[in-house]
């Protein structure tokens, strides 16, 4: 029985399959101020909702909040790790 719930489950992690679409946002500031690592921590601080991010050319990225869909495919995920 321990062997069937294990394959069972391995099949079930490697068939789950999330189709989400999130776009994040990328905003080159660079031509008008360019943020320092005190200034993006602060930006980060201020707005502890939005989710940023900074790629090696400095530009901002606005990352999409998870909604229900993402919550209820990381749950299935974690239930299928933990049982």
């Amino acid at each position: 029985m321990y062997a069937h719930l294990c394959n069972s489950t391995a099949n079930s992690i490697v068939n789950l399959s999330c189709n989400l679409t999130m776009t994040a946002i990328t905003i080159n500031f660079n031509h008008v101020v360019k943020l320092t690592n005190d200034q993006f921590y602060q930006l980060y601080r201020d707005d502890p909702d939005v989710k940023f991010e900074r790629n090696a050319k400095g530009e901002l990225i606005v990352m999409p909040v998870t909604g229900g869909e993402t919550g209820k495919c990381n749950a299935k995920l974690t239930t299928q790790f933990v049982l």
